[in-house]
């Protein structure tokens, strides 16, 4: 059975489209300018569907996936500097595993074979498995590409990757630095953070202490502090502008106490030839401070504790001191409170005192 509408635009021109529908095949649609094109149009494809001579060419099967990939790292991907290194391995990776199949052939199916061989093969940098982290990442690159497949190329009716799970993460990972503390019997246990700052501060390294200062007050990851200039601080007015960061957008990130007097002592013996806080001996990169850190921590007792946990101690800190979700993922720089939950339990005594002392003025007076 055929339909046929007529359709006028606003400059007076018709159209009219034509959707076929027969029991037992998908449903055909096409427009023409014509009513006897669009006629003719439904004699000839109803006849030759009755007989079993319509294959209607689709762009997902005129089309690789190696197709894809190439136009989506040529295209896109310039516009992406800060993941296109990453993202490209990740693209290629897929189109030597189904890089030859046309798009109408690469099913979700095909796609869980992959997800599971990402999951269970070893790579030859490491010799070790993906961590299910890293999968996501592969999968969403390959998501977006075929999002501008479906939505700017018209290659695709849809994404395969709709009906494809992710695989589970784990719980985030909570590591933060301890405090001085005391025992029932009086001994008194010195604490991580006290320790690892004396370990830094000690260091032959004159670098290393300023930079977990920083990372520690603040919450900056270490690529965003060895990242900065000169020009992205404001020492008069305590603040710290940072251009590129992990989502992509400009955060300003406020310095005070230890952390600002440190910057401005640095800023005293800065060197002339480079613009940067912290550089090493090229001056147009940053230091590479892993020798100095892993001995700090050795020679602190701390064991299991990475730089970007530094990150996690601030927040930590934040929460413990009665600040908001909103507020930590202000500070952090996180678009969405998803990746603060974590802290959440840290800041449940805050939450029982704000709810207490809100019960004892509404309800006082009253028995």
């Amino acid at each position: 059975m055929a339909s046929i509408r007529k359709r006028t635009k606003k400059d007076g021109s018709t159209s009219y489209r034509v959707d076929i529908r027969l029991k037992g095949h998908p449903a055909e649609r096409a427009t023409f300018k014509r009513l006897t094109d669009a006629k003719a149009w439904i004699q000839d494809t109803e006849s030759a569907i009755r007989d079993g001579r319509y294959f209607k060419t689709r762009e997902s099967q005129k089309h690789t996936l190696g197709e894809l990939i190439d136009r989506y790292i040529r295209d896109v991907l310039p516009s992406k500097p800060k993941q296109s290194a990453s993202q490209k391995q990740q693209l290629e990776w897929f189109k030597a595993e189904i890089g030859s199949h046309t798009l109408a052939d690469v099913t979700p199916a095909r796609i869980v074979e992959c997800r599971d061989k990402l999951l269970t093969e070893r790579t030859i940098k490491t010799g070790k498995t993906r961590a299910p982290a890293t999968v996501v990442r592969y999968m969403a690159a390959l998501s977006h590409a075929f999002t501008i497949a479906v939505n700017k190329m018209g290659w695709l009716d849809d994404s395969p990757m709709r009906k494809v799970k992710k695989p589970a993460l784990p719980r985030g990972r909570i590591r933060f630095l301890s405090e001085d503390a005391t025992c029932p019997n009086g001994k008194k246990i010195d604490g991580e953070r006290p320790r690892l700052l004396k370990a830094c501060e000690e260091s032959s390294n004159p670098y290393l202490y300023p930079v977990v200062v920083l990372a520690l007050s603040t919450g900056m990851r270490q690529g965003e502090i060895m990242g900065l200039t000169w020009e992205d601080l404001d020492l008069h007015q305590g603040r710290a502008t940072l251009h590129e960061t992990k989502n992509g957008e400009r955060r300003v990130v406020p310095l005070t106490g230890k952390a600002l007097d440190l910057l401005k002592a640095h800023a005293k013996v800065r060197r002339l030839d480079t613009n940067l806080l912290f550089p090493g001996k090229n001056p147009q990169k940053p230091i590479d401070l892993r020798a100095p850190w892993e001995a700090a921590l050795k020679k602190a007792g701390i064991e299991d504790f990475r730089f970007h946990d530094l990150r996690h101690s601030a927040a930590s800190y934040l929460a413990m001191n009665g600040a908001s979700m909103a507020e930590i993922a202000e500070v952090l720089g996180h678009k969405t409170l998803q990746m603060v939950k974590r802290y959440s339990h840290l800041s449940e005594a805050h939450t029982a005192g704000v709810v207490a002392r809100m019960n004892e003025q509404i309800f006082k007076g009253v028995e």
